[in-house]
């Protein structure tokens, strides 16, 4: 009897994953068209320049079209989960879109844009009560006073925000590794029971899915998330980690005391956290600002090393997956919490701190080495194969019929 309850439990849960995912991904793929359209028209896009890696204006309206979908599917969520912390969310999520987009059209100063990143988590704290005041008990940590709260949850949250958007440099990066992560949110949301969480893990993924093909496939219908798209996906990620680390997710401490959710979250955002640091460290020690753009990112490397776009969004992933790996094999090896985070620290730490250097020193070199890396770079390249092409007309022809439609 019991199993039968937790199956018809699960079964109806999963019934509601389905239909979230569905509206947001349908959502998302309807208005998409009209987006594109309307930021064509408006000449709401992002032209290219010394630094950039396309050679044509591109629409920047990405966002739009994922928030969309995510914002149908939340409204329809409604029918079967709180709708509390989901609508206070979503609330951010449009404060976040909107400023971005004001930066994609108006270029906001990156001050005045980190002042308006820093209202928005003190937003999210104070209406959502969305603070990380609870460390698990890595280095015997448990509940920290608010105001240290307040402290880390502002650094953590503008930090992935940031992080984030640093990384939408390459078609389907972002929205790729967005996708990647929200499953593995998704995942532990699901087995913790924070289903409101767990929903919005994955209206996201049904939201970005549309989004990720026309961003890598498109050719005429080819639109850039923008900074729009990638501060929205920030504070998601950053409601996310607030989800895991606050004081009343208290599942895993008396479910798997040696869940480190400290190592696991590092770990599903390593890759963003670690190069965006290790970029801006560097971008000090040469006397810039760190806001200075720049072409020292990770996926810049799998660039001037000859991988596609696609090629470098593949491997980018797979780097952060590794890690994502490495704590869930010592987490599954019985390590202890501190362990968990020493081994995810050095992990993300060797695949951005040390890589990139390390790579940069064979591209100067020139030698075999380079010729191996650079020949793995060169069978990344699928955009002339007929399955690439295929994709790309039906994606083209059905932005070209909404057009004619309208």
């Amino acid at each position: 009897m019991v199993l039968q309850q937790i199956t018809v439990y699960n079964i109806v849960y999963i019934m509601r994953y389905c239909i979230v995912f569905l509206i947001s991904l349908l959502s998302t793929w309807w208005v998409f068209k009209k987006v594109l359209k309307i930021a064509m028209i408006k000449n709401i896009v992002d032209n290219p320049d010394a630094r950039k890696l396309h050679r044509q204006p591109v629409p920047v309206l990405g966002g739009i079209a994922v928030f969309f979908g995510i914002l149908v599917a939340l409204i329809a969520s409604k029918l079967f989960c709180n709708p509390h912390w989901l609508f206070t969310v979503m609330g951010l999520m449009a404060v976040m879109l909107y400023i971005g987009t004001m930066d994609d059209i108006l270029s906001l100063s990156p001050g005045f844009r980190f002042v308006l990143e820093i209202l928005v988590v003190v937003a999210m704290i104070i209406c959502n009560d969305g603070l990380i005041n609870n460390f698990r008990g890595i280095w015997d940590i448990w509940w920290i006073p608010t105001w240290a709260a307040v402290i880390v949850t502002i650094i953590a949250c503008v930090g992935i925000i940031n992080a984030i958007n640093l990384i939408d440099g390459v078609n389907g990066l972002c929205s790729g590794y967005c996708i990647t992560a929200c499953v593995l949110f998704a995942i532990v949301f699901s087995i913790s029971g924070n289903m409101d969480a767990a929903i919005l893990a994955i209206i996201s993924i049904g939201a970005l899915i549309p989004f990720f093909f026309h961003n890598v496939f498109g050719k005429a219908s080819k639109m850039f998330m923008g900074d729009g798209g990638s501060l929205l996906m920030g504070i998601i990620m950053s409601s996310f980690v607030v989800a895991i680390l606050k004081d009343s997710n208290a599942y895993f401490y008396y479910n798997y005391p040696e869940f480190g959710l400290i190592p696991f979250a590092l770990a599903v955002l390593s890759i963003p956290v670690f190069d965006t640091l290790r970029v801006m460290i560097m971008r000090i020690i040469r006397g810039n600002s760190p806001f200075m753009p720049d072409k020292t990112h990770l996926h810049h490397l799998f660039l001037d090393f000859g991988f596609s776009h696609i090629g470098t969004t593949a491997f980018v992933i797979f780097f952060n997956l590794l890690v994502v790996l490495s704590w869930w094999i010592t987490y599954s090896k019985g390590g202890s919490i501190e362990l968990q985070f020493y081994v995810v620290a050095s992990a993300s730490f060797a695949v951005t701190f040390i890589f990139y250097p390390m790579m940069r020193s064979i591209e100067r070199r020139k030698g075999k080495l380079y010729t191996l890396i650079t020949r793995i770079g060169n069978w990344t390249h699928f955009g002339h194969t007929n399955l690439f092409q295929s994709i790309t007309k039906v994606l083209d022809r059905n932005c070209y019929e909404a057009e004619s439609e309208s």
